[in-house]
């Protein structure tokens, strides 16, 4: 057929073979970029696998990430018993680490390398999602910008399971696009499992699913092109060039944005028919329907060179509301939901007994904490209002296309927010996992920042024309790849230009999370230099006495990690695993406990000048009896004190 269309081209005149020409080069660059499209993950995951992985092990771990270890190091019974007891809601995460941490050890890099892996897949998936709901060059967009996110390096190197709950966030939502565009068994079957991931790694999380129960509920009432949901027609990373005249733009090829039902395009519009190789104009042939822009089924795209997505301009049933309501989307949805919800019960039953101990360091919500949660999550005050900023634009920008990633930011920190008001839980890193779908919705007003001048294929049939008569029809293929490229870089470049901005204004907070892991980052605690310390002096029959003991500062478990042989910790009775929690437990008579003692390392929180006189009660008062004190350092956050016996 090729032949014979080439035959009728060169029949009819130079006219007819330009035509041909043009036809396979902006087939063959739209394959090209096709292929570049599908890859839009890429560099979002490695740059976040760099950025994630640089100085990982720089910061000591920081009191949640000693707690990681503590449960992660137990045997399986008691991590088993720590769960009843206290953290259950982390319980399926010390589990996975468990597991990790035999078989690649508890260095602060190895603790936080799962961490690290699951910001990188966040990232991937970020692109893939803008790709599907805004373009390729939203995708891409979106993807950069979280990757140079502060806060996605914080949570990248931080061995606690919010990474671990923004990938699962972004799957979960990426395979409910997959299932509301063609609801069938195994889509539904793969998001009730990455639901029931999500939960089991972070159970405030789950306020992700209002979101995703108001989509459903437009898809199905309105139809998936009310919900932003339906395949954009243009692949690549730029718009698609303007047609010459008397061409047609090729149709959208289904791949590039995801899962689609979309029916095929015309035969004409795809392969040239006799109506185009003899001059004819097909939009002469086209029948009402298609000059009307109205799709054909719930799931169909307009025809023709003036049409547009039905997403955009509406058919008649979507502007009438009399669109024919799909059932199988609130029913797939309820059915995929309810086993992941049954399996997650136990768990939030427990973790709901354990609230009032496992949240007692949390103050009730303000007014105010809306206006610092950017920051907070951004772990940037700058960068989160940038970002907030340009979401907003985004979202304005992108019409009904932002519903989706809209509702997963608002109704999690929404319900979270209110919920706070009566029950102390807001903490925003309790909230990372809305940051993708911020980016995703920052994409939208990058997406549209101006560029650079497209090249010649994108410049109007004259220049391209040009570029195409250089040379035979066989070298438009062969350099599709490199022209997809260039349009590629050309179309984004002032919009990398905003990522780049935003990653140079987090670069000192980049270099501070690589000092320190604590927050806010003046209460940093050097459990690391309070260790090297007491290492350092260490005597044989020394013992070692801390406080607080019950609080969250875990000093107790910084010096264990820190060093591999301490001093008996002589007041305790009961260590955490014969506890199963947290905490040890210190003999009621510390003065008939310290009998026959000689030196005493005493760590206290905070910069003390007289650290005897910090220790209260019963314990201070033989510390004070029994000792004096020979030499104190004081650390940040911690102050260390050589104590010796009276007499």
């Amino acid at each position: 057929m090729g032949s014979t269309a080439a035959g009728a081209a060169v029949a009819a005149g130079p006219g007819a073979v330009w035509d041909a020409r043009r036809v396979g080069s902006m087939s063959g660059k739209r394959h090209a970029v096709e292929r570049w499209a599908r890859l839009v993950w890429v560099p979002p995951l490695l740059a976040t696998l760099i950025v994630g992985l640089y100085g990982i092990g720089d910061a000591q771990p920081w009191r949640d990430e000693l707690a990681t270890w503590s449960a992660a190091t137990r045997p399986l019974g008691d991590l088993l018993r720590l769960t009843g007891t206290v953290d259950a809601a982390t319980g399926p995460y010390y589990l996975l680490m468990h597991g990790w941490v035999r078989l690649f050890g508890d260095s602060a890099t190895a603790l936080r390398l799962p961490s690290a892996l699951a910001m990188a897949g966040a990232a991937g998936l970020t692109a893939v999602l803008g790709r599907w709901l805004l373009g390729t060059r939203a995708g891409l967009l979106a993807g950069l910008l979280f990757a140079v996110l502060p806060g996605t390096s914080r949570y990248a190197q931080e061995a606690r399971p919010y990474a671990l709950a923004s990938l699962f966030a972004v799957l979960a939502t990426l395979l409910l696009v997959a299932a509301l565009r063609r609801p069938v068994w195994i889509r539904w079957a793969g998001y009730a499992a990455a639901v029931a991931a999500l939960g089991l790694t972070h159970l405030l999380a789950l306020t992700l699913l209002a979101a995703h129960a108001a989509v459903v509920l437009v898809a199905w009432w309105r139809g998936p092109a009310a919900a932003g949901l339906t395949p954009l027609p243009a692949a690549g990373l730029a718009p698609p060039p303007a047609p010459a005249a008397g061409l047609a733009p090729p149709p959208a090829g289904p791949t590039d944005h995801g899962p689609t039902d979309a029916p095929p395009a015309l035969a004409h519009d795809r392969n040239g028919t006799a109506d185009r190789r003899n001059g004819t104009a097909p939009e002469q042939n086209r029948t009402a329907p298609e000059q009307n822009g109205t799709a054909h089924g719930p799931n169909a795209t307009a025809h023709g060179p003036n049409a547009t997505v039905r997403d955009r301009t509406g058919t008649a049933d979507d502007r009438d509301g009399t669109a024919v309501r799909d059932g199988r989307l609130p029913v797939g949805w309820v059915l995929a939901v309810l086993p992941a919800l049954a399996l997650l019960t136990p768990l939030l039953l427990t973790a709901r007994g354990q609230r009032s101990r496992q949240l007692d360091w949390v103050e009730p919500a303000r007014l105010a904490d809306l206006a610092t949660l950017p920051g907070g999550v951004a772990q940037s005050p700058v960068v989160g209002g940038l970002l907030v900023g340009l979401a907003a634009l985004g979202a304005v920008r992108a019409g009904r296309r932002a519903l989706l990633p809209g509702l997963c930011v608002l109704l999690p920190v929404l319900l979270v927010f209110v919920g706070a008001l009566v029950v102390a839980l807001w903490v925003p890193r309790y909230l990372v996992f809305t940051v993708p779908f911020a980016s995703v919705l920052a994409s939208a007003a990058l997406a549209s920042a101006p560029t650079a001048d497209p090249p010649a294929e994108q410049r109007g049939p004259d220049a391209s024309a040009r570029a195409t008569a250089a040379g035979p029809a066989t070298s438009a293929s062969a350099s599709a790849a490199w022209a997809s490229v260039r349009t590629a870089l050309a179309s984004v470049s002032g919009a990398l230009a905003v990522v780049v901005l935003a990653g140079l204004l987090g670069l000192p907070d980049q270099a501070a999370l690589r000092q320190t892991h604590g927050w806010p980052r003046s209460a940093t605690v050097d459990y690391r230099g309070a260790a090297r310390i007491v290492a350092a002096g260490q005597q044989p029959g020394d013992a070692v006495v801390v406080h607080p003991r019950d609080g969250w500062l875990f000093l107790d478990l910084g010096l264990a990690y820190h060093l591999d042989a301490r001093p008996r910790d002589v007041l305790v009775v009961r260590d955490q695993r014969q506890r199963a929690d947290l905490w040890a437990t210190e003999c009621a008579r510390p003065a008939e406990c310290l009998a026959g003692v000689r030196r005493v390392w005493l760590v206290v929180a905070g910069r003390r000048p007289d650290p005897l006189a910090a220790v209260p009660g019963a314990k201070g008062n033989a510390l004070r009896a029994g000792y004096t004190v020979g030499q104190v350092w004081q650390r940040p956050g911690v102050t260390v004190a050589l104590l010796t016996a009276r007499g």
